[in-house]
């Protein structure tokens, strides 16, 4: 069974001892994806990925190359960077009102609990990374 990937076609523009630099223009294909808005390639400009350098091993600076995701990842990413905000905003919200608090005041924690969370992601950012790595194909 082949697995499902989110791909783009790229151009190597860096090869170093640990990592290879992919740049890339995404396409308007981008905007059908249902990990458009995470990956960082939906939008219409210069975009560069960096692979493991051994992925790059038989290509040289200039070759064209195709990069992939697990699309997976993609949906995992959708989760960790919208959903879980999304309902822990809406919980907290609902939470604090159902408790007798104002709204104003209900709101301005469930926003803090929110920045938290995004804190918190920033802190372990390297580790979620290196979970997120993209291929060649």
């Amino acid at each position: 069974m082949a697995r499902e990937e989110i791909t783009h076609k790229g151009r190597l523009v860096e090869i170093g001892p640990t990592v290879a630099v992919v740049s890339f223009v995404a396409s308007s294909a981008c905007g059908a994806c249902h990990a458009a808005g995470l990956c960082g390639a939906s939008e219409m400009k210069d975009k560069r990925v960096e692979v493991p350098a051994f992925e790059a091993k038989g290509h040289a600076v200039g070759d064209e190359v195709e990069v992939a995701l697990r699309a997976s990842l993609g949906l995992k990413a959708v989760w960790i960077s919208y959903m879980v905000p999304l309902l822990l905003l809406v919980g907290v919200v609902l939470a604090l009102t159902a408790a007798g608090w104002k709204e104003l005041a209900a709101g301005a924690v469930a926003v803090a609990a929110v920045a938290l969370y995004y804190g918190g992601l920033w802190l372990v950012r390297d580790r979620i990374a290196r979970k997120y790595e993209f291929y060649l194909k």
